[in-house]
């Protein structure tokens, strides 16, 4: 019987390396791909202490992995498309006033568009990630389901809600299986040279996660000086520019005051933030838009879920209710801290991704 054939996206980390060894001892086809996503400086992309995934020396390791298991390698240059769809939007976001997720981006149009796109070219069968998830298919529902990662600390289903059903049905996500414990030892086991390798935690574009000068060099605009608000609307300082800030912010606005200070609001139309205390920052409803459902065709009435308004923040029981095809309102039975515009919210029903959306405001800002 013909092997079947799958391209495993090689960040050059641990969890994509393991995720390449794995299906070739299950008799895949397996092509390994780098892809090269933006351009640092090379002295920063061969530093031993690089937690970005992506880079020259994300290349060599994702090379030095291929050879030690028996796959070819290849890379791909997707700088364009990632500068469109992921660096640009970035930008934009934080020149609103928002707070973007640029991981989900990437997932979204890079990894499972263009890069799947590539794998088809090639005649794959699959796209394969290092991702911890889990893709299935449930047969009653007729509809493949993504599912939270073995390791829960490591799970990383919030970031894939974006993914549509021919896109799971075309993906394999081996390490979702496993915990990152699991994943060390057998990668070490098998002789793996990445075993060890740190984990990126950066934004892998922005060097030494210096979102500010990153910014400030693209979005000048964002960096005017503007005013401080109280809940009131009483201007009580001025601040360098509202890309420094998100919402839920403490530091950084040169503030005295008799008790702790957050960043409750931004407003990109009049150049300000609003602050206040802790207790400003609780809210229970939500409009979120740009809806991808994964577990349901469609969502016909209110539907109780756990919603995540941000990465490894707790769930909480809401209730999800129509507003229209693009959009729902999200209703929370407490109040969450710091509902940020630009962040993802994430639906769940136990282990399973129920959909997702893009958090567009709190709804009594209307």
């Amino acid at each position: 019987m013909k092997r079947k054939k799958v391209v495993i996206a090689m960040s050059g980390g641990v969890d994509s390396s393991l995720a390449a060894a794995i299906l070739k001892e299950g008799s895949y086809d397996v092509i390994g791909v780098t892809m090269k996503l933006f351009s640092l400086p090379d002295e920063y992309c061969r530093s031993e202490n690089l937690r970005s995934c992506c880079g020259w020396k994300a290349v060599e390791d994702a090379n030095r992995v291929a050879t030690s298991i028996g796959i070819p390698h290849y890379v791909v240059d997707f700088k364009k498309i990632f500068e469109k769809n992921v660096i640009t939007d970035f930008c934009e976001e934080y020149s609103r006033g928002r707070t973007p997720n640029p991981c989900i981006r990437c997932n979204e149009y890079i990894k499972f568009d263009a890069l799947q796109n590539k794998a088809k070219a090639l005649n794959a069968d699959y796209l394969a990630t290092g991702h911890h998830a889990r893709v299935d298919y449930d047969p009653e529902l007729k509809r493949f389901l993504l599912r939270k990662g073995k390791d829960r600390e490591k799970d990383q289903s919030y970031f894939l809600y974006p993914l549509t059903q021919d896109q799971l049905s075309r993906t394999l996500m081996p390490i979702g299986h496993f915990t990152k414990k699991e994943v060390r030892e057998k990668a070490k086991g098998l002789g793996i040279p990445v075993a060890q390798r740190p984990e990126s935690q950066e934004i892998c574009f922005v060097p030494d996660n210096d979102y500010a000068g990153f910014l400030e060099k693209r979005i000048p605009e964002a960096f005017g000086p503007g005013p401080i608000l109280d809940i009131g609307n009483r201007v009580i300082g001025k601040h360098k520019g509202i890309a420094h800030f998100t919402i839920g912010q403490r530091r950084g606005m040169g503030i005295s005051a008799p008790h702790p200070l957050y960043v409750i609001a931004i407003r990109s139309d009049e150049n300000a933030i609003v602050v206040g205390k802790d207790e400003h920052l609780y809210e229970k409803t939500l409009l979120a838009s740009r809806i991808n459902l994964i577990s349901k065709e469609k969502l016909g009435e209110s539907l109780k879920v756990k919603a995540r308004i941000r990465y490894k923040h707790r769930e909480g029981k809401a209730t999800l209710t129509p507003v229209d095809t693009d959009q729902v309102l999200v209703e929370f039975e407490k109040p969450q801290r710091a509902i940020t515009p630009g962040q993802a919210v994430v639906f769940y029903d136990k282990d399973v991704v129920v959909g997702g959306g893009l958090i567009e405001r709190i709804r009594e800002e209307e």
